[in-house]
């Protein structure tokens, strides 16, 4: 059975804690930063994965350069990808390697991976592209 978008949403909203923001920027303006702000402001704890700032600090967090970097892999619940489409297939691959309990595999707005998202699915993983969450869980609790 298929469910619907407003279920899947409700779903993750209510069980996700732990989300891995892979593109995470330290720039206040870019978007990747406001969405991992909304996410920490729903109580959320946001891992940010970006090569380029590993060691650094974005949004009170310690940057990694990899999912196989984040320390505790297993409390990772969803990541949330800010990467070019072309690139998020080899993100999905490595989160399904890396993260043993991932539950969501979130894309941001106009990023799809289809041939990643049936491998994610097919290990039972939760799949939302070209959405972002900071739109979508407002217009959800908006209908509460």
């Amino acid at each position: 059975m298929v469910q619907s978008e407003s279920a899947l949403f409700t779903r993750i909203l209510r069980d996700t804690r732990n989300v891995a923001v892979v593109g995470l920027s330290p720039n206040p303006t870019r978007p990747s930063y406001g969405v991992a702000r909304f996410l920490q402001s729903l109580g959320w704890r946001v891992v940010p994965v970006n090569p380029g700032h590993a060691g650094e600090t974005i949004l009170g967090e310690t940057v990694v350069a990899s999912l196989a970097d984040i320390p505790d892999p297993g409390a990772i619940d969803m990541i949330d990808i800010f990467r070019r489409s072309d690139a998020a297939g080899a993100v999905v691959e490595e989160a399904l390697a890396a993260l043993p309990n991932l539950r969501t595999v979130w894309m941001q707005l106009g990023v799809t991976a289809p041939h990643a998202a049936v491998l994610a699915r097919a290990r039972g993983v939760d799949v939302v592209e070209d959405r972002c969450p900071a739109i979508e869980f407002p217009r959800l609790l908006a209908a509460r």
